[in-house]
């Protein structure tokens, strides 16, 4: 179980297509303080990168969802990808 299990879960129920959460509600989700580089857009980026391991970019991913930091650097834009067909 790594740090972002709960973020993962979270948005795997939530039902919306896309949605923003404050870094404060990412936090109690997770249970833990985000770490300093959560407040670079790139540390949010779901396409950057793929060979690097990210946790918080892997459970972003499993959950089926992309994830941008917006423009007020203190939430982020969660996003549904659309399933190949």
């Amino acid at each position: 179980m790594n740090d972002y299990d709960a973020l993962r879960d979270y948005l795997t129920r939530h039902k919306q297509a896309e949605f923003v959460l404050t870094f404060e509600e990412i936090e109690e989700i997770i249970g833990a303080a985000l770490p300093r580089a959560a407040h670079r857009a790139s540390w949010w980026d779901s396409l950057r990168s793929p060979d690097i391991q990210m946790p918080q970019r892997e459970a972003v991913l499993a959950a089926g969802f992309k994830a941008v930091r917006m423009p007020d650097g203190t939430s982020v834009r969660f996003t549904k990808m659309k399933k190949p067909r």
